[in-house]
């Protein structure tokens, strides 16, 4: 590959778009840089530096050498780094930068974009490490004496900088602040004739503003900066004032504390102005401004209302409530702006102005409904669908935000004319009234009377679950209502009952014919299963004739498994099992008990369906979910089934190829073993040796531990005092389990892990020392009290704690107390930090009744154990 008409060819066939050429090349180059690195880049750089090559070749050439620095797998970024950090000489890397920087010169655009990418691709490796100091002065003057293109490129190179995500490198640029202001700021002046370089400058500016804070705080850097921004919103470019409006978006969200004067003078006025603006895109960038507003001020009444005292408080300014009057009725034009032609998930600015319009009513309460109310007033019966439309999706855009007092009123009036456009003759306006349903459902459902409204609302949703374009809209709002009207669990009747039958019916009709799309059945069969969720018991005869008619279902999918052609087929079938299973899981957890007599039937198809699948398949985890609930109705009847399930949980449990499927089996293991008790003691060896090599392995993530030990307590409780066989690995696994703590700067991530680890400890302890309890062998338990005691400690001094942690300890304690009810453990009982652990969590407000009561329960117990006199302490 070193001469130069070789690498045009390789460069030139790793842009082939025939697969076989380009991944020939691709692996020749893989092949050079695996022999020799230095030399590899020598030769890259050279022809993406060389002005007589084609601008494909140096774009190849560009795209290779960032590629030999960067890569998206984590183990290969580290890789990659390595190699340039300390394997690459010296003047190989001088020769590499050189090059590089002087190509941002270069005449032809696209090579001058390509080096931009590469000098990027090493600063993030460089800078974070103080190496290449003088980059950013470079690029600076480049921007300030630099051509056209070279400006223009290194203004592009100084973006690519900034908009890289990686933490060392975002850290590294404050210290750069002054120079990247300097050099973007110089090139967006209106005084900078050449559109492509504001542009950049622009788009530079953007990625920069989060590494500009201390230049922020400056009012003089401030103002300067914010008039530069301003001024591009006004350019004659649209593409600059797309960029600009971006800008203070970004702005808005990062300095709101700073924005109060520029709101006044110009920000209120310029955003109004580039919403009425002719191009679409721009007018969508200054919605999506007032959208940051609404964003920022509703997080920072939220931050103010849980903060000790006002000096706490940030600062509010109220730009949303105060520019309700001027921005609200510009957003509600806007939503008659629709595209009939866009796809449904395309952003537009009708649907840009849409989704402000519900941050503005979060925002602004009260406030928001008399415009909103005026403008659906006007349009709701206009003759042009579009503004009918607009009026009823303004309606539903409002219902979350406002008290619900405020709304009900104006709900109940609006249902009727609501109901009655769901037979509109345009299907946009259909779509957007059952959207709006959805939202009234879910946010203002108090206002449906059951007498009243209920049942031509839910006809009127029926007859919408046909329409692929309204079905998943309809579905939503009769989920909403399914809830809503469920009433108590154990209630004869509940408003929904008298539609259930006829509800079950038209859905299981939409289900089943076969012309119906795969998005339609599959919410179709979601509806169904939330109306057997909130069943009254009247309808538990209907639920089982339902529950014939699913498994029937079920046993059909299973030859379509054979007749599967392509992915399409595959996902299509999978996507039926997966409804069909949470279907009937609902029906399980409804009728519990009363579904005894399918269970043969359930299980058999559940098998069957596991037996064939194939690998990476999402259906075993519905499968899984379906087993669990049968578990849980039918307790220690299930062992009949364990014989032929076994060896399907045993391999899901080695499956950790499939995380989602081995965590699924962890969970199943714990539903198992509580329903059936001792009688799952037999399969416990398999169940405990799959669990210990899960914990031991470097595949599973850190997030599994805690499952795992928490069924080591669902085991140990099931099968009592059989649990002895495994108490002394278990227990070593938990005292290894308590030494791992977060350090004081460490994550969030880290925090959260090491409080659910913590929680599965106290979860397996409490299993474990019940267990033992009640069969008599607490002896065993004796050389494991002081760590449990230890660990308990440090959970009592750490702040960094949940309520079902705090819980599961109280239990652990009171447990301890119970297993030794001599006063063997008083001397560990005395100690402060027992009672006042007790005692906070006792009289914490917060917690919900059963921890407190957890936590009185220890109390009661501790206080039998100081009467004692022997001590556990002081014979382990």
């Amino acid at each position: 590959m070193a001469e130069g008409g070789d690498i045009n060819t390789v460069l030139s066939n790793s842009l082939s778009t025939d697969a076989a050429t380009r991944n020939g090349a691709e692996q020749q180059l893989a092949q050079a840089a695996d022999t020799n690195f230095p030399l590899y880049l020598a030769t890259l750089v050279q022809s993406l530096a060389d002005e007589n090559s084609e601008p494909q070749i140096r774009v190849a050439a560009g795209l290779a050498l960032k590629n030999s620095f960067t890569a998206r797998e984590f183990a290969r970024a580290q890789e990659l780094q390595a190699k340039w950090l300390q394997q690459t000489d010296q003047e190989t890397k001088n020769r590499v930068k050189a090059l590089a920087l002087q190509t941002l010169s270069s005449s032809n655009s696209q090579a001058g974009n390509a080096s931009a990418q590469v000098i990027a691709s090493i600063a993030s490796l460089e800078l974070p490490r103080d190496q290449w100091p003088e980059l950013m002065g470079t690029l600076v003057q480049n921007v300030s004496n630099g051509a056209p293109h070279q400006k223009q490129a290194s203004l592009t190179c100084i973006g690519y900088i900034c908009d890289s995500q990686d933490t060392e490198l975002r850290t590294a640029l404050v210290s750069h602040s002054n120079a990247i202001l300097t050099a973007v700021v110089q090139g967006a002046r209106k005084e900078e004739t050449s559109a492509d370089i504001r542009l950049s400058a622009i788009y530079a500016l953007g990625d920069s503003l989060e590494f500009v804070g201390n230049n922020f705080k400056h009012e003089g850097e401030r103002n300067y900066i914010m008039q530069v921004v301003c001024e591009a919103t006004q350019a004659e470019d649209s593409r600059i004032q797309q960029g600009a409006f971006g800008c203070l978006n970004r702005i808005m969200g990062l300095y709101y504390e700073n924005m109060r004067f520029y709101m006044e003078k110009a920000l209120f006025g310029l955003t109004i102005l580039g919403m009425k603006n002719d191009d679409e895109d721009v007018a969508k960038l200054a919605v999506e401004f007032w959208s940051t507003v609404c964003e920022e001020e509703i997080n920072i009444e939220e931050d103010n209302s849980q903060v000790d005292n006002t000096e706490q408080m940030r600062p509010f300014y109220n730009f949303a409530r105060v520019a309700t009057g001027e921005v609200v009725p510009q957003l509600l034009a806007l939503l008659t702006r629709q595209d009939e032609d866009a796809a449904d998930d395309e952003y537009n600015l009708a649907r840009a102005a849409y989704q402000c319009l519900q941050l503005y009513a979060q925002a602004v309460g009260a406030n928001i409904v008399p415009p909103v109310l005026q403008f659906v007033e006007t349009h709701l019966r206009s003759e042009d669908w579009h503004y009918r439309e607009a009026a009823v999706a303004a309606f539903g855009a409002i219902m979350d935000g406002p008290e619900e007092k405020t709304l009900e009123p104006i709900v109940k009036q609006a249902l009727p004319i609501l109901i009655s456009m769901m037979d509109d003759s345009s299907v946009f306006v259909k779509d957007s009234t059952a959207y709006a349903l959805g939202r009234i459902t879910e946010a203002c459902s108090e206002a449906i009377d059951p007498n009243t409204h209920l049942d031509p609302l839910i006809r009127s949703l029926f007859a919408g679950v046909h329409d692929s374009k309204m079905a998943s809209s309809c579905c939503w709002a009769l989920m909403n209502l399914a809830e809503r009207f469920s009433g108590d669990f154990e209630a004869a009747a509940n408003p929904i009952t008298p539609h259930f039958n006829q509800s079950v019916q038209t859905l299981l009709t939409v289900t089943s014919q076969a012309a119906a799309e795969t998005t339609v059945r599959t919410t179709s069969y979601e509806v169904l299963g939330a109306f057997v969720q909130h069943a009254a018991t009247d309808s538990f005869p209907a639920i089982a004739q339902l529950s014939d008619v699913i498994i029937k279902r079920l046993e059909e999918t299973i030859p379509l498994q054979s007749q599967v052609v392509s992915i399409e087929d595959k996902i299509a079938l999978e996507e039926m099992q997966t409804s069909l299973s949470t279907v009937l899981q609902a029906i399980i957890q409804r009728l519990e008990k009363e579904i005894a007599p399918q269970g043969d039937r359930i299980m058999q198809v559940d098998l069957q369906i596991l037996n064939v699948l194939g690998p990476k398949s999402s259906v075993p985890e519905a499968i899984f979910a379906t087993i669990s609930g049968l578990a849980n109705a039918m307790e220690e009847d299930f062992i009949k089934y364990m014989e032929a399930f076994s060896p399907f949980l045993y391999n899901a449990l080695a499956n950790q190829e499939e995380p989602s499927v081995c965590s699924m089996a962890i969970g199943l293991v714990s539903d198992i073993t509580r329903s059936m008790g001792e009688r799952s003691q037999p399969y416990c060896d398999n169940f405990m040796n799959h669990l210990l090599n899960n914990l031991r392995s470097a595949a599973l993530s850190n997030q599994f531990k805690p499952a795992i030990l928490q069924c080591f307590g669902d085991i140990a409780s099931a099968i009592g005092g059989h649990f002895e066989t495994y108490l002394s690995v278990v227990a070593q696994v938990l005292q290894q389990a308590a030494a791992v703590t977060a350090a004081p700067d460490g994550s969030y991530e880290m925090y959260d892990y090491v409080i659910s680890l913590r929680e599965g400890i106290m979860d397996a302890w409490g299993g474990i020392i019940a267990a033992m309890n009640t069969s008599g062998k607490t002896q065993g338990l004796q050389p494991y009290v002081q760590p449990i005691f230890e660990l308990l400690n440090i959970i009592a001094q750490d702040m960094n704690r949940s309520e079902s942690l705090m819980r599961s300890a109280m239990g652990v304690i009171g447990d301890l107390a119970d297993a030794y009810p001599h006063g063997e453990l008083a001397d560990a009982f005395r100690q402060d930090w027992i009672s006042a652990m007790i005692k906070e969590t006792r009289s914490n407000r917060e917690f919900q009744p059963r921890t407190i009561e957890t936590a009185r329960w220890a109390r009661e117990q501790v206080k039998r154990q100081l009467g004692g006199s022997s001590s556990i302490m002081q014979q382990t």
